[in-house]
């Protein structure tokens, strides 16, 4: 039989305020056990939630990033649950009319040839509050509370069950995560827990509608966790229902070391939270005003920079979509081809995607760090046009730019000796020694064999230490052979 997976994804967003959401304490991460929880987050008695206007503003813009409809009035909601991280016994969200309904978000899925677009709908996110943290480590046996992250703002923001494979799934959690910090919202640090993914996965036989029985996995943190996951859950889901097992709606874990996962509870539904309105918060009201003063604040989004690079500078859907993954990427590559000119849009993408990834990569760099600022890459790109460089000497170049041996692609040039040589004449020297030297490549070469060809042009680059224009020396080569 053949299968369908079906996936929806539930974030947890921290949102970008610098106290909590119905209390003045910190959110900053790091601090000792229990001395960010206010007598709010404490629950202690008669105390009343006051809400934090910031982030509301943030759940607004993410409301008009992903063209949803943001509710003119929306009500918070007590969810009833008890755990010891959870000091009121309840944790304070929205359920029926939650603040951020509908959108969409279109993400680039694979690349290549092989890739494609897709918009996956949001269903609503919605303002909550976060919960303590239990600690297990370094307590004899026991564990220990820290209400630190207790009352910490979250946007929870949840997909519709649009996605059909673990790539799809690993798409719109980066297209999200970029979509969040790109407006300035939430720092996406998902090693300390801002940025969090909850995947609810089923499986279906295709061409069946109703969907299967889900499980939801629990706290994903990183990209890679989540493609194991959904890939293994999938397959243990239709290994089950194939020896006959039906799949019982659960809550389950991901354990990295041993790339499974496993059931933590049975699945809660929504009345066993028992959500009911918050007598001490009156409902949120958003008015015309405070709408469009929050949307004259976003800036240009990535959809519309992606739209606006295909449209402008001539690039691909794939270019387009790998620039606009963060803000500082998109901004880098404006700034180097501002310098380089709009002509040179594509080779300008080539070398911020290839050579200067690559090398950010490898040396575990951000590029907002990169030693190549774009004026240099820029002026770089400016020589491989004007015919200064080839490409093979401009990597040297951006090398040396890299080691900081020259502030600018032309004082390297001219440091180095790095020019490249154009002039006819001296390559046609070049070519005549090399031609002179290797009368074997000559006879293999006239009697077909096109490998001989390359060995020539190589002899000829290394006669002229690189700095030949390979056009010419091609077109020369094959002149005199032809003679």
């Amino acid at each position: 039989m053949k299968w369908e997976v079906v996936i929806g994804i539930e974030t947890h967003a921290q949102l970008a305020t610098v106290s909590k959401i119905f209390s003045g304490a910190a959110t900053a991460f790091g601090a000792e056990p229990n001395t960010q929880a206010s007598v709010v987050d404490l629950a202690l008695p008669g105390v009343l939630p006051v809400l934090n206007r910031k982030a509301v503003d943030c759940a607004i813009r993410f409301g008009l990033a992903v063209g949803a409809k943001v509710a003119e009035k929306s009500v918070f909601a007590r969810k009833n649950y008890f755990y010891p991280d959870l000091p009121k016994g309840y944790q304070i969200s929205q359920f029926e009319l939650p603040v951020v309904q509908g959108g969409g978000l279109t993400v680039q899925v694979g690349g290549g040839d092989a890739a494609y677009e897709k918009t996956i709908r949001l269903t609503r996110a919605h303002l909550e509050e976060d919960a303590g943290k239990s600690l297990h480590e370094d307590f004899h046996g026991k564990s220990g509370i820290d209400l630190n992250r207790a009352g910490t703002p979250l946007l929870e923001i949840v997909s519709e069950p649009d996605m059909r494979s673990s790539d799809e799934a690993v798409a719109y959690a980066r297209a999200l995560h970029g979509l969040v910090r790109w407006i300035g919202i939430c720092d996406g640090n998902m090693q300390e827990g801002s940025f969090r993914c909850d995947a609810n996965v089923s499986v279906r036989p295709v061409g069946q509608a109703a969907f299967g029985t889900r499980r939801e996995i629990k706290n994903l943190n990183s990209f890679r966790f989540l493609k194991e996951a959904i890939d293994y859950e999938v397959q243990w889901q239709i290994n089950e229902i194939e020896e006959g097992r039906a799949i019982a709606q659960a809550t389950v874990l991901f354990d990295p070391d041993r790339g499974e996962t496993r059931m933590m509870r049975s699945k809660e539904d929504a009345h066993d939270y028992r959500y009911f309105p918050d007598p001490d918060l009156l409902p949120l009201v958003i008015g015309a005003d405070w709408l469009e003063r929050v949307r004259g604040e976003l800036p240009e989004l990535p959809q519309q920079k992606r739209e606006r690079f295909q449209r402008e500078l001539g690039l691909s859907a794939y270019d387009a979509a790998t620039l606009t993954a963060s803000q500082e990427v998109a901004a880098y590559f404006e700034a180097t081809v501002a310098v380089a000119g709009a002509a040179q849009a594509k080779p300008c993408a080539n070398w911020v995607m290839v050579d200067l990834a690559a090398r950010l990569n490898k040396e575990g760099r951000d590029i907002a760090n990169a030693p190549v600022q774009p004026a240099q890459l820029g002026g770089l790109i400016q020589r491989i046009a004007d015919n200064t460089l080839s490409n093979n000497i401009a990597k040297k170049v951006f090398e040396a730019l890299w080691n900081g041996e020259g502030a600018t692609a032309d004082a390297v040039i001219e440091q180095q000796g790095l020019r490249q040589i154009t002039d006819s004449g001296a390559i046609e020297a070049l070519v005549d020694e090399v031609l002179a030297a290797n009368p074997g490549n000559v006879a293999e070469f006239r009697a077909g064999k096109e490998k001989a060809f390359n060995a020539l042009v190589g002899q000829v680059m290394k006669a002229a230490k690189g700095k030949a224009n390979p056009q010419q020396v091609n077109a020369l080569l094959k002149k005199k052979l032809a003679g």
